[in-house]
């Protein structure tokens, strides 16, 4: 009687084990998923910023030719950022630097824009400028739910004993969205972008 006790407690356990693998395998399977469904949101809300950044830059270099250099800047960095992040391997790491210096160029070109009255004259700018800032808040909502799910998979990849079936099963942890520095958070000080592109000149 006592074997047979012993027996199915063995199968009893085992099949607990068995059942919370499976359960941790899938938890990662979903938890992957999740990270890359949340990423393809921040793409699209990057690729809607890209959008808008040639129609923004004519309507600046239509009302003033000032500022080649600060245009071209943005014109560069947005090439390079719509370039990382229409790879269907994209370096998140990589996709966040160069978004950030988007994001700076663009914050550069608008801060010496609002100097010019006939930038503000142009048709539609105001209206392009609304709808940037509307992307920016867009992206940002993406990221932060992009992150929470990236935080949610590298808390579980850490995690004892998940982190046994993240190590069998080569589950890597995913990186986070964020600027690589605040410098990008910064107010922009205008006068001094405007004395440094007349020393420029």
């Amino acid at each position: 009687m006592s074997t047979w006790v012993a027996v199915i407690v063995v199968v009893v356990v085992l099949a607990g084990a068995g059942l919370w693998y499976l359960s941790a395998f899938n938890t990662f399977v979903r938890l992957r998923n999740l990270v890359a469904e949340s990423w393809k949101q921040v793409d699209v809300e990057l690729q809607r910023r890209h959008d808008l950044v040639p129609n923004l830059v004519a309507a600046v270099r239509q009302a003033a030719s000032f500022e080649q250099g600060v245009l071209e800047s943005v014109t560069r960095a947005r090439t390079d950022a719509q370039r990382l992040t229409a790879r269907d391997d994209a370096d998140v790491v990589a996709v966040a630097a160069a978004e950030e210096s988007l994001s700076t160029s663009l914050t550069r070109m608008q801060a010496l824009a609002e100097q010019y009255p006939q930038v503000q004259a142009v048709r539609g700018y105001d209206a392009l400028r609304r709808e940037l800032a509307d992307t920016e808040d867009r992206i940002a909502a993406a990221r932060r739910l992009y992150n929470a799910n990236v935080r949610a998979l590298n808390t579980r990849i850490e995690s004892m004993p998940s982190a046994w079936v993240a190590a069998a099963h080569h589950v890597g942890r995913a990186e986070y969205f964020e600027p690589a520095s605040p410098a990008v958070r910064d107010v922009v000080d205008v006068g001094d972008l405007l004395r440094r592109d007349r020393r420029e000149a």
